[in-house]
This record gives C-alpha cells, structure tokens and sequence, in this order.
C-alpha cells in the first residue's frame, strides 16, 4: 500500500446533501464534484471520503455550493463500526475503475508506436503528437494517484504501464533523430 499522508486510518468525512429536483444539471455538478474528489456513495446523495485535511476542504467547498443552490448539506466524520471492509472495498473499485482506463490508453498508446514503427512513419511530428498523449497519461495518472489515498491494487501497475509507455516513447525518439540525421 503506498504511502497515505493526512488520511486518518479508519475515519471517513461523509456528505448528505439535497439538491433541488430542477434543474437536473445541479444534481450532475454535484456528481462530478464528488466523482472528481474521488468520494464514493454509500447511498444516494451520501458520499464518504478517507478522512485528511484536503477531503475536508473540498467537501466544506461542496456543501457551500450546495446551499448555493438551494439546497442542504451535512458534512459529518464516522467512522465504520461495522462494513469498513466494504466501504474501503467501494473505494479501491472506483480508483480501480479509474486505473483501468489509463491501462486501456496504455494499450492504445503502446498500439499507436508500433503501428508508427511498422510504417516507419519517424517524424517529429508523429514524436509530438505522442509526446503530448503521453503527457496527457501522466497528468490523468496523476489526479487518479491523488484521489487514491488508501493504495487501490491496480495503481502500481498503472504507473508501471504509464512507465512502460514513456519507455516506449524514448525509443520511438531515438529512432526519429536517427532517421533525421541520415537525411
């Protein structure tokens, strides 16, 4: 499990919030806010974070946009007496869910130099264009690592695979200098 700074063991912040029915997009700013802070839902309009000053922040922020929008919000710290395994079980799913998609780019990415090696195709504008995929999988990496505060199982292997893909770059550069010097 990698390292957790500021989560405490255990201890979960948890949202209970209501939004107006109408407009159907603040129940859709809601989710996102809540998706993209990592939170998962217990049930519905309840989502729990592992505890630590940042998930604090961000759902303190939340619940006053809430009331923003008319609605309420409780923000409350618990603590599981029973079904801590399933919540932790809940979170690790969604980060895993989340990793597996960068797993599915990386086989994309990976695809993507081969078919270019196969053609020959070494330009520096192939070069770019991958540069800029692979930076754009290191930034997606990253928020997800963020978010993954109790160590999901599929992260290292996602950042293993992010690494495979900058390997694989490397090798694909060297191959478009070589192929521009002999020009």
């Amino acid at each position: 499990m990698r390292e957790t700074v500021g989560v405490t063991a255990g201890a979960w912040l948890m949202l209970v919030y209501r939004v107006p029915g109408e407009p159907t997009r603040l129940r859709a700013t809601v989710w996102r806010r809540l998706k993209a802070a990592g939170a998962v839902y217990l049930a519905n309009s309840v989502a729990v974070l592992p505890e630590s000053a940042e998930a604090e922040r961000a759902l303190r922020k939340l619940r006053a946009e809430i009331e923003g929008m008319g609605g309420t919000g409780q923000l409350l710290r618990a603590e599981a007496l029973a079904g801590q395994d399933e919540v932790v079980a809940a979170f690790h799913g969604a980060r895993d869910a989340e990793y597996e998609e960068v797993l599915s780019r990386c086989e994309d990415f990976q695809a993507e130099i081969d078919k270019e090696t196969e053609a020959g195709k070494f330009t520096y504008a192939e070069l770019e264009e991958n540069e800029e995929d692979l930076a754009k999988l290191r930034r997606w990496l990253d928020k997800i690592r963020a978010r993954d505060t109790l160590g999901a199982p599929r992260g290292a292997e996602t950042v293993a695979a992010v690494d495979a893909c900058a390997r694989a770059l490397d090798a694909f550069a060297e191959r478009v200098y070589a192929a521009e010097a002999s020009t």
